[in-house]
C-alpha cells in the first residue's frame, strides 16, 4: 500500500521532563525510554501504512532529532536528507522553564496557566538577558540576532518564526514533489497546524498534540490540507490527547 500524503508532522516522543510534568521549552531534555519507544512505533506505523519520505526537517533540540532518527530507522530511511533549524524549536516558555505545571497552577491560577500553555497571543513571564534560559551563549544560536533570541514566546510568536521557514524551506520541497516528514514539538507543530488548517485564535486554545502520533496531510495545489488525519488507534490517540489536557491538574 502506497500513501498519497505528501506531509507528515510528528511531535517528539515523551521526554524526561514530559514524564516529570515540567515546562521544557528550549531546555534540551532527552527522550524517556517510553518516548524512544513512541518514536520507534511511529516509524513502524508509518512504514506499515505505506508512507515513505524524500526529506525530513527537525529542530535543533535533541528530543526532536532523536525522535526523527528512531522513526526513520524503523522505515530504513536514515539515508534521506535531514535539515535541522532553530525555527522549528519548541516555544520558549520564559521564566516557566524547568517549573512543575501543577505548581504553576497553584501559584498563578488555572486560567492564567492555560493561557500561557494553550493561548495564542499571551507570553509567559520573560527571562532576563542574564538568565541561563536566555539562549545567547548556546553555540546552536550563535548566528542569531538579539531580535531573534527569545526570552519567552506566545504561540503567535512561534508561528511568526515557523512560517518563514515553512515558506522558504519546506514548501519548495513539496512543490518539487517530495514527501516531507517534520519531527518537532507540541507548540511549533500547533502553530503550523493553526496556519495550515485555518484555525482561529480561539480554536487553537483547545488543540492538544499527543507525543509520538503522526498527523498526515494530503495537500492541494496551494499547500493547504485536502485531507488530514492522525494515524493509529482512535481510542489511544484520544487518551493521549486527554493526558496532555490534564497536565496542569493535581493528582487526586
Amino acid at each position: 500500500m502506497k500513501s498519497d500524503c505528501q506531509l507528515v508532522m510528528l511531535r517528539h516522543g515523551e521526554s524526561e521532563w514530559n514524564k516529570k510534568n515540567l515546562f521544557t521549552g528550549w531546555r534540551d531534555v532527552p527522550l524517556s525510554p517510553q518516548g524512544e519507544e513512541e518514536a520507534r512505533e511511529a516509524g513502524r506505523m508509518l512504514g506499515a501504512q505505506g508512507f515513505s519520505f524524500d526529506v525530513a526537517f527537525t529542530s535543533v533540540l535533541s528530543r526532536a532529532i532523536k525522535t526523527l532518527w528512531l522513526a526513520l530507522e524503523q522505515m530504513d530511511l536514515m539515508w534521506i536528507p535531514i535539515h535541522k533549524h532553530w525555527r522549528l524549536n519548541e516555544r520558549h516558555y520564559g521564566a516557566l522553564q524547568g517549573s512543575d505545571k501543577v505548581d504553576a497552577v497553584k501559584r498563578f491560577g488555572e486560567a492564567q496557566v492555560k493561557q500561557w500553555r494553550r493561548g495564542y497571543a499571551i507570553r509567559p513571564p520573560l527571562v532576563s538577558a542574564e538568565s541561563g534560559d536566555y539562549p545567547k551563549t548556546d553555540p546552536r544560536y550563535a548566528g542569531l540576532t538579539e531580535a531573534e533570541l527569545p526570552r519567552g514566546e506566545s504561540l503567535k510568536d512561534v508561528l511568526e518564526r515557523v512560517l518563514p521557514y515553512w515558506e522558504t524551506c519546506i514548501v519548495p520541497e513539496l512543490a518539487a514533489g517530495k514527501r516531507v516528514l517534520i519531527a518537532a514539538h507540541g507548540n511549533s507543530l500547533r502553530a503550523l497546524m493553526k496556519y495550515l488548517e485555518n484555525m482561529s485564535d480561539s480554536e487553537i486554545v483547545d488543540v492538544n498534540l499527543p507525543t509520538g502520533i503522526p498527523r498526515a496531510y494530503s495537500l492541494d495545489d496551494q499547500f493547504k490540507p485536502a485531507a488530514v488525519r492522525f494515524l493509529g488507534d482512535a481510542a489511544q490517540i484520544q487518551a493521549k490527547i486527554e493526558s496532555v489536557q490534564k497536565q496542569t491538574h493535581a493528582q487526586a
